[in-house]
Parts: C-alpha cells; structure tokens; sequence
C-alpha cells in the first residue's frame, strides 16, 4: 500500500488596506473598559493582600522607628486607605479609557492614510 498523497498548502496573499475608524474606536472602548475593570479588582485585591500580610503595620513601624515620635502619628492606612486606592484606580481607569479610546481612532485614521498612499499591511494566510 501506498501512503495517501500529501494535499497541496494554499497561500493567500492579503493586504490590509483599510481600518474601519468606528469599528476600531468601538473595539478600543470595550478593551478599556475591560482593563479598567481589571485594573480596580486588581487594586482590591492588592490592597487586601497587602492588610492581611502585615504590610501596613510593619510600614507604620518602619516609618516610626525613622521619623521618631514625628512618625509614629502616621498612618499607612488613613493615607492609602482602601476606598483611595480605588477611587484613584478608577479615576486612571477613566482617564486611559478616554486616551486609548482617542489613539486607538486615530492611529486608525493615520493608517488609512499611509495605506493609501504605499498600499496597506501585506498578509499570507496559508491552510496546512
């Protein structure tokens, strides 16, 4: 018996010659909201680690022993207290939705407009 033929690779060469700007801002505003809801659970879980391991105290002690009886009325956690960290999490998540939201279009817009001009992204798609 004879091994069955090997089928033929298909190539297809692609280019990439235009990027929708509205897809594009739609799909960077999802992507932002989503890191930006991974960026306050993250900050939660952070802080909650960082209170449960001692953290906080062990810097209260660092921070006394350094400043004397100046030091010893600060407290890490009236500084970074938990509704801070997140408050301060959201507000950078809000300001990086606006930002990549805002890039992501208009890198989108600028490659529209070199694509125009050399042609696009060439892509070669093949089936094995």
């Amino acid at each position: 018996m004879r091994p069955a033929p090997k089928a033929k690779t298909r190539k297809a060469k692609l280019v990439i010659s235009k990027l929708d700007p509205w897809s594009v801002l739609k799909m960077a505003f999802l992507l932002s909201v989503a890191l930006g809801i991974v960026a306050v659970v993250a900050s939660i879980v952070l802080w909650l680690v960082l209170d449960l391991t001692g953290i906080f105290d062990r810097l209260n002690t660092l921070l006394s022993d350094i400043g004397g009886t100046a030091g010893a009325a600060l407290d890490v956690r009236q500084i970074a207290s938990l509704q801070q960290v997140v408050s301060f999490t959201t507000i950078l998540s809000l300001v990086n939705l606006v930002l990549m939201t805002a890039l992501a279009t208009l890198a989108a817009v600028l490659y529209n407009l070199c694509a125009s001009m050399v042609g696009g992204l060439g892509v070669t798609l093949t089936d094995d």
